[in-house]
Formats: structure tokens, C-alpha cells, sequence
């Protein structure tokens, strides 16, 4: 028994919602936009093809249709990219964010605590020598006042 064009268009389109290509065109908002750029692009290269003047002369010397060419050939490869590969995963930057803050917390420790930026000078540098300074040396003798004549 052959069924109706309804019921195959329905039997159709239910297994096109099974399809992996299809649930990833429904759910991937940047995929939609690269297909919908690419399709407005040749929809326009087209126009520009078809409007009276000669085809090759179009294809040679409009920069405009070459630019509505480059920019669809351009949406079409992200795009299929996009399927290929499968949804982006956004990731959370966790390991940078937390670099991040380790390296801020502690410049902040650093330049607020004195006993920190002690420690940390002291293992960059070493510890600081404490010592007492004799001299080996003698000081000058200091010539003696010379009695002055007084009248």
C-alpha cells in the first residue's frame, strides 16, 4: 500500500530530526549565521551575474561580485568546519583565571605586609648580614692646640 505525500513528507522529516548534522544545524547559533551569510553572499554574486552585462566581464572586473564570491566561499568553509567538528565548547579559563589571581594576591601581599616582602627579599636575595664594623685603623692625632701669645 503506497502512502500519501503528506505521510512521507512526515515520515521524512521525523528522521531528519534524528540526524546528528540536522540537531547540531538546530541547536549551533554561529553555524545558522555562517550558512544564512553565505547564502545572502552567492544570493547577491548571483544577482550581480545575472543583471545584463557579460558574464565574463562580471567574473574579471566586478570587485564586488568577487567580494560577495570570497565571502561565501569564506561562510561556507566555517560552516562546514563547524559541522565537521561539532559545537564549540565554551570554556571557563580556569586555569588562567586562577594564574591570574595567584599572581595578583600576591603582589598585593607583597606591597602590603612587611613581613612578606622581608621573607621574600631574603629568599631572593638571602638573609641579611648583621655585623659590627670595628676599624683596624687608628683615627689621625688631632694636632695640639699651640698656645697663642696673649697681651
Amino acid at each position: 500500500m503506497a502512502k500519501s505525500k503528506p505521510q512521507k513528507a512526515k515520515a521524512a522529516a521525523e528522521g531528519a530530526w534524528g540526524n546528528d548534522y540536522v540537531q547540531r544545524f538546530v541547536q549551533d547559533e554561529e553555524l545558522r549565521a555562517n550558512v544564512k551569510d553565505a547564502l545572502d553572499n552567492a544570493r547577491s554574486a548571483y544577482a550581480r551575474l545575472t543583471n545584463g552585462k557579460s558574464a565574463s566581464k562580471v567574473v574579471m572586473e566586478d570587485k564586488k561580485f568577487q567580494k560577495d564570491v570570497k565571502n561565501a566561499a569564506d561562510s561556507f568553509k566555517e560552516a562546514s568546519l563547524a559541522l565537521r567538528d561539532g559545537p564549540k565548547r565554551k570554556r571557563s579559563g580556569g586555569f588562567g583565571k586562577l594564574l591570574l589571581l595567584a599572581i595578583v594576591g600576591g603582589g598585593l601581599a607583597v606591597a602590603l605586609s612587611e613581613d612578606v616582602r622581608n621573607k621574600v627579599l631574603d629568599l631572593l636575595f638571602g638573609k641579611e648580614e648583621e655585623f659590627d664594623y670595628t676599624s683596624t685603623t687608628s683615627p689621625p692625632a688631632t694636632p695640639a692646640p699651640t698656645p697663642s701669645a696673649s697681651t
